[in-house]
């Protein structure tokens, strides 16, 4: 692993800087979700619409309460489940940018179980969490890869090899009504056992 020190990665988050950093799927894009102008360029590095959302990461189940509404439903499944690969579509508290998720009142959020990920988040913050890609590519999963696609857009890349997973599962729990959007790592029978 090259190329990490904390104090840079969170001095460049700090300045509304871009980081490439490694999650426990694959590679993510990483800005402060407070900073609206690092939001939008992460938009426009990706050359992604604005009105697709990005999910975001934080460090721990207490964070999750700092930027979405969680009840004893949401608790049962983080506890579960998190860190992990499973993002939670939950209601968002205010703070949360709307350019963030495209003027939806939800969020998606995830614990990745990566230690570089969470040291990062549990120093810095809160993270978006979109796949290090141009929008429509393939998601690379070495940083030589990633570097190809963005050339000179991005200074901080934090190296940690080869990242080969499954994406996550994505479960709504916005709404009376659970749902699978996506099945994942987790198979989606296993999360529904934990919620019902």
């Amino acid at each position: 692993m090259s190329g990490f020190n904390i104090a840079g990665v969170v001095s460049a988050l700090k300045n509304g800087e871009i980081i490439v950093y490694p999650t426990d799927t694959l590679y993510g894009l990483g800005a402060d979700i407070y900073n609206d102008s690092a939001i939008k360029k992460i938009f426009l590095i990706k050359k992604r619409s604005f009105n697709q959302p990005l999910s975001i990461a934080v460090s721990s189940i207490n964070n999750l309460e700092d930027v979405a509404f969680v009840d004893n439903r949401t608790i049962r499944v983080a506890e579960r489940f998190l860190p992990g690969k499973l993002t939670l579509i939950l209601k968002k508290k205010t703070v949360v940018s709307d350019i963030l998720t495209a003027g939806s009142n939800c969020i998606a959020v995830r614990i990745p179980n990566n230690t570089i990920a969470l040291q990062i988040l549990s120093v810095f913050g809160p993270l978006t969490c979109t796949s290090a890609n141009i929008h429509g590519m393939p998601t690379p999963n070495k940083i030589n890869e990633i570097q190809m696609q963005f050339k000179d857009k991005i200074n901080v890349y934090i190296n940690a090899g080869e990242l080969k997973s499954k994406p996550s599962t994505i479960i709504d729990l916005s709404g009376e009504k659970v749902m699978i959007l996506r099945e994942g790592s987790i198979p989606a029978q296993k999360i529904l056992k934990a919620v019902l």
